[in-house]
């Protein structure tokens, strides 16, 4: 019999490989009805608080800027106690506009009854600022 700290750590690794798929309805679908989303930071227009709903309107417009329809996320550490899961993780994505977004981020899961209720996210706002917002240079 496994213990709780190792399924919720199997939840989250299996939320993250359908997080990667770009499938924003089955990314909703394994968040708990009463799930919050935390980014860091006080970048206008990605650092918040959303709800499940929120973030499932966040996920389907920002899949259409990826090449591929999907930022991949692939968990390089993950530390499991009770209902909370630490993981370390790199993300990949090619951007239509020819940019490339590789950041680096520590989550924290919070799971309840088998899904993800709580997740604080912390990565390098700059980087997604420079890769997401920040205006292209004309070509000279």
């Amino acid at each position: 019999m496994s213990s709780p700290s190792a399924e919720n750590k199997q939840i989250v690794r299996d939320f993250l490989e359908v997080f990667s798929s770009g499938d924003a309805a089955a990314i909703v679908a394994r968040l708990h009805p009463d799930a919050t989303w935390w980014v860091s930071g006080r970048m206008a227009g990605l650092s918040d608080t959303y709800t499940r709903a929120q973030l499932g309107v966040l996920l389907q417009g920002v899949t259409t800027l990826y090449k591929h329809g999907a930022l991949k996320i692939t968990p390089t550490s993950l530390i499991g106690e009770g209902s909370h899961v630490a993981v370390e993780a790199e993300s990949y994505a090619e951007l239509n506009n020819g940019r490339v977004y590789n950041n680096f981020y520590h989550f924290l899961f919070e799971i309840a009854e088998g899904k993800i209720l709580r997740v604080k996210e912390y990565m390098d706002t700059q980087h997604a600022f420079d890769t997401f917002l920040k205006p292209q240079e004309a070509p000279q």
